[in-house]
């Protein structure tokens, strides 16, 4: 259907952005630290962005064992043999309790994953975050969620930002983005593409075209919804900025 070509074009660009990103980083954590943690143990001990470990205690370690020596020393000091700027390095971290379980406070680039499974795995992620945005919008009719909507002022914001800490986060941005506008345009609200769509379901069921008075009166409401939406983003941006 024509009608829906607009947000079906969002959604398969979604589709494509987050499959790059498995394909790219979406995988098992590496050994390279991408970030560290404001005063986590980390930090403490001197790791930096851009470390590669490459030992736990002398032993040899990919991502996945590197995690799980982590995670497995019960508070225990490690020590950790990086590799910064292609010199080797020695360092003795201690791992502390942190979100329920021993952590030392970093992030790790990401290792990518063929693409049949980047496929699955963008799929994947598509229908959970669609799930959680149209609970969203359903939370607004109740009332709940304002503070969730944005303005282009706050879309321009995140993106600006996520552009700043790298291509990775700026496409996953850009993802959920489009995917919201998708599911925006699939509302059942004229002039949106979903009022359009639902219109056309109804006509066909009754067989016969509906009232001009009738797409009139429903698109009032319609553009009162969006309108309402765009200045509850706006009031919400402009709260953030101030």
């Amino acid at each position: 259907m024509a009608i829906a070509a607009g947000p079906a074009a969002n959604i398969a660009l979604t589709l494509v952005i987050f499959t790059i990103l498995f394909t790219q980083v979406g995988g098992d954590p590496s050994r390279t630290i991408a970030s560290v943690a404001a005063d986590s143990p980390a930090e403490e001990a001197g790791l930096q962005a851009g470390d590669r470990v490459i030992a736990v205690d002398g032993d040899p370690v990919d991502g996945v064992a590197l995690g799980e020596r982590i995670v497995g020393s019960e508070g225990a000091p490690l020590t950790l043999t990086v590799v910064r700027d292609g010199e080797e390095q020695t360092l003795v971290v201690t791992p502390r309790v942190i979100d329920g379980g021993y952590r030392i406070g970093i992030i790790r680039e990401g290792t990518g994953v063929p693409p049949l499974e980047a496929i699955g795995r963008s799929v994947e992620v598509t229908g959970i975050v669609s799930k959680e945005i149209t609970l969203s919008i359903g939370r607004l009719f109740t009332g709940e969620g304002r503070d969730e909507v944005s303005s282009p002022i706050g879309i321009t914001r995140v993106s600006s930002e996520a552009a700043e800490e790298g291509w990775e986060n700026y496409l996953w941005v850009l993802g959920l983005i489009s995917l919201s506008l998708a599911l925006l345009n699939l509302l059942p609200l004229l002039p949106l593409d979903g009022g359009h769509i639902l219109f056309t379901l109804i006509e066909g069921a009754r067989g016969k075209f509906l009232q001009r008075e009738v797409y009139e009166r429903v698109s009032v409401v319609g553009l009162a919804v969006v309108l309402l939406l765009f200045f509850v983003g706006l009031s919400n941006d402009i709260g953030k900025l101030s």
